[in-house]
């Protein structure tokens, strides 16, 4: 099963895309992890993409597309994946599509999750740069990455209602087990159709 989780950082969305993976045995694909793990590793990528983290930029689209374009070709994304903050934008969603049709796949679900709080989004991301030690999570960042995806990644959840019609909201202001419950029943009936 092919899923796309959308929503804002702070939202979930990672904690979630594990545990779905971990359900469901497919690999949790995400952005911010394949950065991370370059800047980690000290590579030619990681040195490109550390200084826009560190100020709340997006990573242009030349540098992310073919990075999640060769994740996918990954044989352990054959059964399905669970991707997170990726597509941040139209013209990536765009790429994403243009790639798994190049492979014969589809997105089968898209969950868009919703904080209707902004100070709680705030506050999860400062207990999450205190317990992860992530330096890319300042206060400036925060803000700065919060005003980004309203602007460039919230309207995508209408461009794949439009073009696939399978997107849940979900309420990702509850506790994890209540998110991932609701989050499991919208797979049940997904796998029920399929």
């Amino acid at each position: 099963m092919n899923i796309l989780l959308l929503g804002p950082q702070g939202s979930g969305k990672g904690t979630q895309a594990k545990k779905i993976s971990a359900t469901y045995g497919v690999p949790h694909i995400s952005s911010g992890d394949l950065y991370r793990e370059a800047i980690a590793r000290g590579t030619e990528l990681g040195k490109q993409v550390e200084p826009i983290l560190a100020a709340g930029e997006l990573v242009p689209d030349e540098i992310t597309i073919p990075l999640i374009r060769d994740r996918l070709s990954r044989g352990d994304t054959t059964p399905g994946f669970v991707l997170d903050g990726y597509p941040r934008n139209l013209a990536q969603a765009d790429a994403l599509d243009e790639m798994l049709e190049d492979v014969g796949r589809t997105i089968e679900i898209v969950f868009v999750f919703y904080v209707p709080d902004r100070q709680q989004l705030v506050e999860r991301l400062h207990k999450r740069a205190h317990e992860e030690n992530r330096s890319d999570d300042t206060p400036e960042v925060i803000q700065r990455r919060l005003e980004t995806y309203e602007r460039e990644t919230a309207p995508l959840g209408e461009h794949y209602r439009t073009r696939l019609g399978n997107v849940v909201g979900i309420h990702a202001d509850r506790s994890v087990q209540d998110v991932f419950q609701e989050i499991s029943e919208a797979l049940s009936a997904v796998e029920a159709r399929a």
